[in-house]
């Protein structure tokens, strides 16, 4: 078992990279108003090359954790994650903050039926009670934007549904990477990939920005690359079954940041199916994160066999 004082050390770089990744979408929320997605998901990929590759040369593996035998693999996981990125910017020019990221927790629950159809994994009852909930409370958080015509927040909760299930793709395709790629890798092959793409949208429209908008630009890469570093120091410090509880903190930080600095206080169906999804997603992680642990205690506790000879 670990030492207290190391998950402890863990669990703040978890919570440090939650909050770092809420406020980076306060930052592309606020953006949004004036610069086109492409543009934002161009600087959150350029610049987040930046702190990853600081990161695995202060560790010493640079360039060789970089490397890769599999560049279509990689082309493919930031076609599918660069689209979901795009999905999760529309969804914060639509939604406040609290709604959007409610809605980024259906991922682990819409992963759990393409784990079973691509990766063999089986799927129980409680799985399946998991999907009802998180989609109860996606209706719930629709109920009061479908009863206004118009209304621009229909189409972001559609987005947000949507990037959800690409997010779940992304899952999914990562656990199959992993079994050749190293973590370092997928992020900075999926930066490089997502910058390209981005750079793509060029034609379609890009506005100069001014010093402020570029600063903020550049921030949310920064801010992308520091939570990537702070999730996988955490991960190598704490449990994934101590860590898990601690990824539904972000929604805490999306709702100061929407009553802080927004004055938006969630309604009632708000709170209601943001609460449902969280409920879900916990079902769909909790249980299977903690059995993880408690096999280990156990094969730790188990008695070795005397030395032979």
């Amino acid at each position: 078992m670990r030492p207290a004082a190391s998950s402890s050390r863990g669990i703040a770089l978890f919570l440090t990279a939650t909050l770092l990744i809420t406020t980076m979408s306060a930052i592309v929320q606020l953006l949004s108003d004036g610069v086109p997605l492409g543009e934002i998901i161009f600087f959150r990929c350029f610049v987040a090359m930046v702190p990853i590759a600081i990161y695995t040369m202060i560790r010493g593996q640079f360039p060789r954790a970089l490397g890769t035998k599999k560049p279509l693999v990689h082309l493919q996981r930031a076609a599918i994650g660069v689209t979901a990125m795009g999905l999760n910017f529309y969804a914060l020019s639509q939604l406040s903050l609290a709604n959007a990221q409610a809605l980024g927790y259906l991922a682990p629950v819409m992963a759990l039926p393409l784990a079973g159809l691509l990766l063999g994994e089986a799927i129980g009852p409680r799985h399946f009670a998991a999907i009802g909930l998180g989609f109860a409370g996606v209706g719930l958080m629709l109920w009061p934007a479908m009863s206004l015509p118009g209304n621009d927040a229909t189409y972001g909760i559609i987005a947000g549904v949507a990037f959800a299930g690409t997010s779940a793709l992304v899952r999914v395709h990562i656990r199959g990477m992993t079994a050749t790629e190293s973590g370092p890798a997928i992020a900075f092959w999926f930066t490089v990939a997502g910058s390209f793409i981005g750079l793509m949208t060029l034609p379609l429209g890009w506005v100069v920005p001014d010093a402020s908008t570029l600063a903020l630009l550049a921030l949310t890469g920064l801010l992308g690359g520091a939570a990537h570093i702070c999730s996988t120091e955490a991960q190598a410090r704490a449990q994934v079954s101590t860590l898990a509880i601690f990824e539904y903190s972000g929604l805490v930080w999306a709702l100061t940041f929407d009553v802080v600095l927004l004055g938006a206080f969630p309604g009632p169906w708000s709170l209601a199916g943001a609460g449902a999804i969280v409920a879900a997603a916990m079902l769909s992680t909790l249980p299977a994160a903690l059995r993880r642990r408690r096999e280990r205690r156990a094969a730790k506790k188990m008695p070795r066999h005397p030395a032979e000879g």
